[in-house]
């Protein structure tokens, strides 16, 4: 009997970055998923079946038959688990260990540049606005930090891509697609991180109107 596809809900218009690291995780490991919308203006996360469904009630939240997830990177954990031959994080236990702790680390800080540079910015229209001094400094740390991990010309943070660039280079890209100053190597460093079919795919999805469809 064939095993159901698994599921991924993340938000209608796909502008979630954390959606778009679990769909990336998702691709990554050539699984397929099918996309459910949740409309989160509308309160659909707070509202059964969905509710029902995540223990969290956040997107993205992941459906493996009978066993569900949510929060991003640990989706990803889990898919790495499932899918090892895929790669999602580095083999080396302690590299490994430094990408969760860059995901962590993304997910936890630079609040004032996430509220001047929300990712609705990069993937529905860039903003007009300039960076607020808060998150100039936030900015300052991220750029400061990103050119330390990179330096002697790294192409990636772990020497081979993992699912931690994607998260990293989503953060400069806050910047870059609203024209804020980047350095070169940076905005080349982004561009290669988000430079894969999988990362592709999400660019292309229809952010109007969607329902579900297939991630196949």
């Amino acid at each position: 009997m064939e095993q159901d596809s698994m599921k991924l809900y993340v938000d209608h218009q796909c502008t979630s970055p954390f959606a778009m690291c679990a769909f990336v995780a998702l691709k990554e490991c050539r699984f397929d998923f099918d996309l459910h919308y949740l409309d989160l203006s509308q309160g659909d996360h707070q509202r059964p079946p969905f509710t029902g469904i995540s223990l969290t009630h956040r997107v993205p939240t992941l459906v493996d038959g009978a066993f569900s997830l949510a929060e991003s990177s640990a989706i990803a954990e889990y898919l790495n688990d499932i899918a090892p031959q895929a790669r999602l994080f580095p083999v080396d236990v302690q590299a490994r260990a430094q990408a969760r702790q860059v995901q962590a680390w993304l997910r936890s800080d630079f609040f004032n540049l996430r509220g001047n540079r929300p990712t609705e910015t990069i993937f529905i229209a860039p903003s007009k606005e300039p960076l607020g001094p808060l998150a100039v400094a936030d900015a300052r740390r991220l750029v400061e930090t990103l050119s330390h991990s990179l330096r002697d010309g790294k192409a990636f943070l772990f020497n081979e891509w993992c699912i931690a660039d994607v998260d990293a280079a989503g953060m400069l890209n806050r910047l870059i697609y609203n024209g804020d100053p980047v350095p070169q190597t940076l905005k080349d460093y982004a561009l290669r991180a988000w430079d894969r079919e999988s990362v592709h795919h999400w660019l292309d999805l229809d952010r109007q109107g969607n329902t579900t469809s297939s991630g196949r």
